[in-house]
């Protein structure tokens, strides 16, 4: 009798927990506010199935875990337009981020009262891991170039 596994079952919370890590999607990006992203949606018309892509601005990021949603805004011919999507949606094809904005702020509510260039964002430029040594060797390459120029005039004074 012993050598049977005993398998508990988890409750409450816990199968809750089970259950929701079950439904996250591991090939979503990390997204903030402020990225232009482009989507990937499957619209249903009919008996037939689509892709449709959806560009604009995140403006919102709300919610955890599997209930977390993102509200994305785009102006196409002076209307504005904004779609709330399910990051861990099935309906949600791909989802691409063509850039990053420096924002100060969790929601972009403001960008709703500006057009135009006042719409714009400034762009972020992260320093990924394979730009940081070469960085590095073009700042000791600097340095080294400046040292050799410093005493080469020293020597010529």
């Amino acid at each position: 009798m012993a050598d049977k596994n005993v398998v508990t079952k988890p409750a409450g919370r816990a199968l809750l927990a089970v259950v929701e890590n079950a439904q996250l999607r591991k090939d979503r990006p990390e997204i903030q506010s402020g990225d232009t992203v482009r989507l990937q949606v499957k619209v249903v018309e009919g008996s037939r199935e689509r892709l449709q892509t959806f560009e604009g601005v995140v403006i919102r990021l709300r919610g955890g875990s599997v209930n977390r949603n993102f509200t994305v805004r785009r102006v196409t011919n002076g209307v504005g337009v904004e779609r709330t999507f399910l990051l861990h949606s099935p309906r949600i094809e791909k989802i691409e981020v063509l850039r990053h904005a420096r924002v100060r702020r969790q929601q972009l509510y403001y960008l709703r009262g500006l057009t135009g260039k006042a719409a714009r964002l400034k762009e972020r430029r992260p320093t990924t891991s394979k730009h940081v040594p070469a960085k590095e060797a073009a700042r000791t390459e600097q340095v080294a170039t400046s040292t050799a120029t410093t005493q080469s005039n020293v020597g010529e004074a």
